[in-house]
């Protein structure tokens, strides 16, 4: 009965983090209330407020469970998320490791996107979000710059600069390749980012 309960909570909390990314999508942060995501989710206020104490912690939810989950992201004590699979793949330095993880990231693309926007509206008008998407993103860069670590390439003041442009790169083309008339097929665009980031650290 106690594991029948705990799914049913873990349900509706994931209803409720559905819920308000689909409104946040189509109405925006700033009109969406915590009174439409419960609607939405087909519960109540009190509910929601059981689950989260603020629409912003429901927010940083997203960007902090949903989005590392589409990512393959894990908690880590020294830079709140890790994905192992980055760290590593700058670690090798390879041309081939670094499209393969480029062309598995690009396939999270539509997934991503959507969050990654929202979160940066919500900074905008939510002053609690303020730099949201961007302390994630830097949890990235850590990333990049544990891979140059163990690997053992560049000086040590370079190598958190090096993520620094690596991940702007990469969040430019994420939250742009849609709709910018680039003239590449998606294919080029994914050589042109990887021959960019191997230049970069490697």
């Amino acid at each position: 009965m106690a594991n029948l309960r705990e799914a049913q909570k873990q349900m509706t909390r994931r209803l409720l983090l559905e819920s308000g990314l689909e409104l946040f999508k189509t109405k925006g942060y700033a009109a969406t209330t915590v009174d439409d995501i419960a609607k939405a989710a087909g519960t109540t206020r009190v509910t929601f407020y059981a689950y989260f104490p603020s629409r912003s912690a429901l927010m940083k939810a997203l960007i902090d469970e949903q989005l590392n989950e589409v990512l393959e992201r894990v908690r880590s004590p020294e830079h709140g998320s890790t994905a192992q699979d980055l760290v590593a793949t700058v670690a090798d330095g390879t041309r081939d490791a670094i499209k393969a993880w480029l062309r598995r990231t690009a396939d999270s693309w539509p997934a991503i996107r959507p969050i990654i926007r929202i979160g940066r509206d919500a900074a905008a008008v939510d002053p609690e979000l303020a730099n949201l998407v961007e302390r994630w993103l830097e949890e990235a860069i850590s990333d990049v710059e544990d891979g140059l670590t163990r690997a053992g390439r560049f000086e040590p003041h370079q190598r958190h600069f090096r993520g620094v442009l690596a991940m702007a790169q990469l969040d430019f083309v994420a939250q742009n390749w849609e709709d910018a008339d680039w003239r590449l097929t998606h294919e080029q665009m994914l050589e042109e980012l990887t021959d960019s980031w191997t230049g970069l650290l490697t």
